[in-house]
């Protein structure tokens, strides 16, 4: 019992707490000032929105200058844009990656709701920001992201904020379903050959005689791609400014009846939930006819008789006015590298490798029916249709991520950059100088000319190195998903237009198998189902 006891002894001595002695932080420097951002936003261009939007520039200024170690780094400003997805907001995305380089410390905002309107890409960005040491601070809810206890609130604030934004769009399609249903609905956007002009739709007289052209020479026999050549041949510019026909540009003009003076609306229609996306009305939605809603440029006898015509021209051809060598060039062998050409072998067509037709030694790959490729194709739409769309648009989430990544360490755009913010800081003092009557009237002027050339051909370099870096894959990309949403569901049968819009070549790997090679690049198998002779 006493050895017991001595033992318990030493092992309360044992267990004992080791003295611990604090060593204090070393004081943070006084001199080192905190950077500053602000991002400020407002929704659409009307004057009080602006005006918010000034007053916000204002006093964010002033709050930060008041500031002993706050320094500012820029004022980030979106005006006349959604707040549902950051996508359409530049300075947004240029505010994030000035802190992905280490630029700022801390973001300034007037509240969540200018911030994200999306509870996923808000928490995703704070995350992001947080994750680099950067709080963002929102002044009408009062929380700091710093904080532990901010993401939470942030996310119940974002919660909030996504639920009214849906309230708002929810509001704003019952508000176009009445003046539809009233007659006096007006579309943001009008079609080639129009324009709007004091709340009314008015002639673009300029291109009101390309449509007519267009109608005539359809009437008179060419086909859509004949058109769509000779417009680009001749360099007319389309809607957009460009000289780039296609023919579903065209026959978007030719089916289009807002050219007789009367309107279809809501023939697309924008889903319920965020992120909100528009699609093609096929009977989900009511659609509304309205007589007589602006001035004609086409007659209602032109416009009956064109579209008659493509109809029939349509059922002629398997609901395709492409010619019928819409494969001609489009198809190579994947084993010998030669084209493949059309024969005709009683009365069927088939598809024929030139290096197999002139010594079959040469290659394995025998013939392979038009009607099996055409099937082909209707079951590659299918799987496009009903699930490439989500894999197509992580594609180009992708290539945007590996985009602004490879931007990010582009050292001329940096230096463009600093330039530009030289020039700009410049130009600022220049203004101040002379509201305080500190430099003569004609020397602010020719310096301010001066500013103001530099300015310009920085930004246009800067301009040009973007498109020089931009990748292809992501515009390709982006056209073949708004064509694949905007297609029906099912093919019934094969259409030539759309295969052509899709389609770049064709691979033929066997003759069990082919190979689709889209606009992007992306390449897509599908097995030929054989057909009984």
């Amino acid at each position: 019992m006493q050895e017991t006891g001595q033992i318990n002894g030493n092992l309360a001595v044992a267990e004992k707490q080791p003295r611990v002695i604090v060593i204090e932080a070393r004081e943070k420097k006084q001199d080192v000032k905190l950077r500053v951002a602000v991002y400020a936003r407002v929704s659409t261009d009307s004057a009080d929105q602006l005006n918010s939007f000034t007053a916000q520039n204002h006093y964010y200024t002033e709050l930060i200058a008041s500031k002993e170690n706050w320094t500012m780094v820029d004022i980030y400003a979106d005006c006349g844009v959604t707040g549902t997805s950051v996508e359409k907001r530049s300075d947004f995305q240029r505010l994030v990656t000035d802190c992905r380089k280490g630029l700022i410390d801390r973001v300034l905002c007037k509240s969540i709701s200018r911030f994200a309107r999306n509870t996923a890409e808000c928490l995703e960005t704070i995350r992001e920001l947080k994750a680099l040491g950067i709080g963002v601070n929102f002044e009408k809810e009062r929380i700091d992201t710093s904080q532990m206890s901010g993401e939470m609130l942030t996310a119940l604030f974002a919660s909030m904020a996504q639920a009214e934004s849906e309230s708002i769009s929810g509001n704003m399609r019952w508000s176009y379903r009445e003046r539809m249903l009233s007659g006096t609905y007006i579309p943001a956007s009008m079609p080639f050959g129009y324009e709007l002009r004091n709340g009314k739709i008015e002639i673009q007289p300029e291109q009101a005689v390309i449509v007519k052209w267009i109608f005539q020479e359809y009437l008179g026999g060419s086909n859509p791609e004949e058109i769509a050549e000779k417009l680009s041949r001749n360099q007319i510019p389309g809607k957009t400014g460009n000289a780039a026909w296609t023919s579903r540009a065209i026959r978007y003009i030719i089916t289009n009846e807002r050219y007789t003076g009367n309107s279809i609306w809501q023939k697309y229609y924008t889903t319920d939930s965020l992120p909100f996306r528009k699609v093609q009305n096929h009977g989900e939605r009511e659609s509304y006819y309205a007589e007589g809603t602006h001035e004609a440029i086409i007659s209602d006898a032109d416009f009956n008789a064109a579209n008659k015509l493509m109809q029939e021209r349509a059922a002629k051809s398997g609901h395709s006015e492409m010619k019928s060598s819409i494969f001609q060039k489009k198809i190579t062998c994947g084993v010998c590298g030669s084209r493949f050409r059309r024969k005709e072998i009683r009365g069927r067509n088939y598809w024929v490798c030139v290096g197999h037709d002139k010594k079959q030694t040469d290659c394995p790959t025998t013939q392979i029916p038009e009607s099996e490729i055409r099937a082909a194709f209707l079951r590659l739409y299918y799987k496009l249709r009903h699930q490439g769309t989500g894999i197509l648009a992580q594609l180009l989430t992708n290539l945007h991520t590996i985009r602004s990544h490879r931007m990010l360490w582009s050292t001329d755009i940096i230096e463009l950059n600093k330039r530009i913010s030289n020039i700009t800081s410049q130009n600022q003092l220049l203004a101040v100088l002379k509201q305080q009557g500190s430099v003569d009237p004609d020397i602010f002027i020719s310096r301010s000319n001066e500013l103001a050339e530099q300015l310009r051909t920085a930004k246009q370099e800067k301009e040009r190195l973007l498109k020089a870096e931009s990748d292809e894959m992501i515009p390709r990309t982006q056209d073949l998903l708004e064509i694949i949403e905007a297609g029906p569901d099912i093919l019934d049968e094969f259409d030539g237009e759309l295969f052509g819009e899709l389609v770049d070549r064709i691979i033929v790997e066997s003759n069990e198998r082919l190979r689709f090679q889209l606009k992007n690049g992306l390449e897509l198998a599908e097995y030929i189902e054989k057909t009984v002779r």
